[in-house]
């Protein structure tokens, strides 16, 4: 059992959180991990085929209660990113409704955000991230490979009307927004079939769309929490240059994370 020394950033969506650990995808998760190393701990808490209206049950169970906390490392960044099979045609089991995703995301911030929930964490700061846009050329293509084949199951427009209530949605809850679904879309030239550089089956991110994720995190970081940003944050325990041979424990105890 590890012991409560670091504090954390925690991804919490659906298969394109859950993949951003996979190897050889230059995973955003697994880069976040490298690049806070020593600093917060970064973990996986994404749920392939997931959407809002089933991700908040486990939401409740995995992230900590105001008395659980008192023991626990701080969440200090929630990333959610869902839409992706939200998003799905009304046909899906994965499809909820535009209104109820909106009213989901609002319940997932206000779960962390208000005084009067169970899980209030005042030092817990929340980012909302868009879908990304869906190439339905790759994606029909990738369900018609199937045995049985499978119908096209999204929609291009549909899902970035998803990504704009999430937009709609950061901006009412005052937290920060990171939109791939527009950086992805203008790094396309507004072509849907080149979206096949950033996906690669239509709907899931390449290691191209990872880099553009990752990238898209930090820029959201520097702008809204700049005080969480890796290159702001001391490692939690020194450098091996700051050890002292002859007083060696003194020298190695946890530091309180400050600016720098």
């Amino acid at each position: 059992m590890s012991a409560n020394v670091q504090d954390s950033i925690m991804l919490f969506g659906d298969s394109i959180t859950q993949g951003g650990w996979e190897p050889g995808m230059n995973g955003f998760g697994a880069n976040l991990a490298h690049r806070y190393a020593r600093k917060l701990d970064v973990i996986n808490r994404g749920f392939s085929g997931y959407n809002t209206e089933w991700g908040i049950p486990v939401f409740e169970q995995f992230f900590a209660t105001r008395q659980q906390q008192k023991n626990l490392q701080i969440v200090r960044l929630l990333i959610i990113w869902f839409g992706a099979n939200d998003s799905c045609l009304v046909q899906s089991p994965q499809h909820v409704p535009l209104p109820k995703f909106a009213t989901n995301l609002k319940h997932l911030v206000n779960l962390v955000q208000s005084p009067e929930s169970e899980y209030y964490s005042p030092n817990t700061r929340i980012i909302l991230a868009t879908p990304p846009p869906v190439n339905t050329y790759q994606r029909k293509a990738n369900l018609d490979a199937r045995d049985p084949p499978l119908l096209l199951d999204r929609d291009f427009e549909n899902t970035r009307e998803y990504a704009q209530t999430v937009k709609d949605v950061a901006q009412e809850e005052e937290v920060g927004i990171i939109d791939i679904w527009t950086k992805m879309w203008d790094a396309a030239g507004h072509d849907e079939q080149s979206l096949s550089n950033y996906l690669y089956d239509g709907l899931h991110l390449n290691g191209a769309g990872y880099q553009l994720m990752y990238d898209a995190v930090l820029e959201t970081i520097e702008k809204t929490y700049p005080e969480l940003h890796p290159d702001r944050l001391e490692m939690v325990f020194p450098g091996w240059g700051m050890i002292d041979p002859n007083n060696v424990v003194a020298s190695v105890q946890k530091r309180e994370q400050r600016l720098v």
